[in-house]
């Protein structure tokens, strides 16, 4: 029996419990998974973050591989056959999307040098530690994400509304939102 305490939210599904111990909320800093996970993100937006693990394989199928440099050259064929792939979320909105951040994201790295150092330079390269109790006490957003969210629009990125960037920064452990006396949080801060 696992005797671990975690976040409420992992409960007791295998996939939500290895995603809760072994990648959200630990810091992430390879371009091509920061862009998978943006990318995640914005599909999930109005659904569960169970439906979008679940389909996480046939996504990285279907997008190969989150290699934003193959996503931003996407045409309306690979768009289509992307809206009749039955393994993804299938919104034309946010296939869209995903091709225009990739582009978006090139331009970013193309600037910066990397995603990873334009992201993490908002929290100078050190995750930000949440003192949370329990999981109520959770932002859905925070003035910080504001910010980047508002930034992202301007560089031409869509679905990246604070909610979804506060989320999106939890999930790449710019932010450690595990509660305190769940084992990553002490893992994180020991």
């Amino acid at each position: 029996m696992d005797e671990k305490i975690r976040c409420s939210w992992a409960g007791d599904t295998p996939i939500y419990i290895d995603y809760h111990d072994n990648e959200w909320g630990r810091p992430v800093h390879d371009d091509t998974k920061l862009f998978e996970m943006l990318i995640l993100e914005g599909m999930q937006a109005g659904l569960s973050w169970i439906t979008v693990l679940k389909k996480r394989e046939a996504f990285r199928e279907a997008f190969d591989g989150f290699d934003p440099y193959t996503v931003a050259r996407y045409d309306d064929a690979k768009i289509e056959k992307l809206l009749a792939n039955k393994n993804i979320i299938r919104n034309r909105l946010k296939i869209n999307a995903a091709v225009s951040n990739a582009k978006a994201f090139l331009r970013v790295i193309e600037e910066y040098g990397s995603f990873d150092r334009y992201i993490w330079g908002y929290v100078e390269y050190t995750p930000v530690t949440g003192h949370w109790e329990k999981l109520g006490d959770l932002p859905a957003s925070t003035p910080l994400s504001d910010r980047i969210s508002k930034d992202l629009k301007k560089k031409g990125f869509k679905f990246v509304g604070s909610t979804i960037i506060y989320a999106f920064m939890q999930a790449i452990g710019m932010v450690n939102d595990h509660i305190t006396d769940c084992f990553v949080y002490e893992e994180m801060n020991g």
